[in-house]
């Protein structure tokens, strides 16, 4: 799984020539500026007196304004107009119409691009303001679990499509309840704030549902009367169309088994100790929730849970995720064989795989919940980032 082939190598190399192109190119429009001024003084000096190139002059400013700051758009600007005084000056000009037209034009161009320069920075930090928001937002939805509950040691991941990029559709929760620990990992159809929006309200009805009902079965009904009522409020077409789909678990306090109910979600996985992969598939399969179409019938299905074993849930931007090809990642195929210290390790090493398989370049959020059910005597977290490969792989 963490051997890269030559494909793989290949993808990494594009990915860092990528980058390294992207750091040449800003680095270029840096200078560019002070090359088209130089180029400018170079074609006066060279070329006849009917030629002028009060055009690069102009552009430096310009070109300065979107991407440099206050101060280098301002340089930019007067060397433009030292070169245009210096040069006119020097071949005795300096007081004719044209040279004089020539000096208001890269003025007022510079005032100008000086005006541009302060709309483009106060457009960035409206932009980063609002993502600070949209991830303040959305880490307030989603608080990362603690480490231990209920026993069990625990991992949450959230990875967005893009770098920049903090609000989706997807979703975890951790809580436990007197029926013991109760897990969800959900994707809301649709993206943006509406998205975010349908999130929080899964969340706050499963944090609510967990505790009160007294069956697994119970909390997936709560949802769908939930989802029912967000649908009522909003009406349109999200009352028709909004839906999401969701796995349900929960482990009972000293119990080796698991409860699962699947509605419409990705199957989770089961990673046993000798690193055989077990695939939760659903007895029954069911719609996702907020479909709309009447009552369902939720059944949940027993899996065993022996100690040292790891429960992973995922969104479908993790099964989903292709490469270059067009093939989709298949975690079960990925981590059958592997053995993980922890579930912190188990989802780090997922999702840099997955970037190596899509060559990051992924189109989908994902969110990640491993809960590992430990063994007799194990400390409370293993800090070893190791991954262990079997056979000696």
């Amino acid at each position: 799984m963490y051997r890269a082939g030559d494909q793989q190598v290949g993808k990494r190399e594009k990915r860092r020539l990528r980058r390294g192109g992207g750091v040449r190119t800003r680095r270029f429009v840096r200078v560019l500026p002070g090359l088209m001024i130089v180029g400018g003084v170079l074609f006066d000096v060279l070329s006849p007196p009917e030629f002028t190139a009060i055009p690069l002059y102009a552009a430096a400013p310009l070109i300065a304004a979107p991407f440099a700051s206050l101060a280098g758009t301002v340089r930019a600007g007067v060397a433009a107009l030292l070169a245009v005084v210096g040069l006119r000056a020097y071949s005795g000009t300096l007081l004719q119409v044209v040279p004089a037209i020539e000096l208001v034009t890269v003025l007022t161009v510079s005032v100008l691009a000086v005006v541009i320069n302060g709309v483009v920075r106060r457009g960035n930090e409206q932009l980063a303001s609002a993502r600070v928001i949209a991830e303040t937002a959305m880490r307030a939805v989603l608080p990362t679990p603690s480490e231990r509950i209920g026993g069990l040691h625990v991992a949450a991941r959230y990875e967005a499509a893009q770098a920049d990029e903090f609000v989706g559709g997807d979703l975890f929760s951790v809580t436990d309840s007197p029926q013991g620990v109760r897990l969800v990992v959900g994707d809301v159809r649709g993206k943006g704030l509406d998205a975010v929006e349908a999130v929080a309200v899964v969340i706050g009805a499963f944090r609510e549902a967990a505790e009160q009902e007294e069956t697994l079965e119970g909390v997936a009904q709560r949802l769908e009367r939930a989802l029912a009522r967000e649908s009522d409020r909003r009406g349109g077409l999200d009352a028709f169309e909004g839906f999401v789909t969701a796995v349900l678990a929960e482990i009972q306090p000293g119990a080796a088994r698991a409860r699962i109910v699947n509605r419409g979600h990705p199957e989770p996985l089961l990673l046993h100790t000798d690193g055989v992969v077990e695939v939760l598939g659903p007895s029954m399969p069911a719609l996702p929730l907020g479909m709309g179409l009447g009552e369902w019938p939720d059944r949940a299905d027993e899996w065993d849970l022996p100690p040292g074993a790891t429960l992973l849930l995922y969104t479908d931007g993790l099964s989903e995720a292709r490469n270059a090809e067009g093939v989709f990642y298949d975690p079960a195929e990925r981590l059958r064989g592997r053995i993980f210290p922890g579930p912190d390790e188990l989802l780090s090493a997922l999702t840099d795989d997955v970037r190596l398989h899509t060559g990051g370049e992924s189109t989908d959020d994902m969110a990640l919940l491993a809960v590992v059910r430990p063994t007799e005597g194990q400390p409370d977290r293993r800090r070893t980032v190791k991954i262990v490969g079997l056979g000696g792989g």
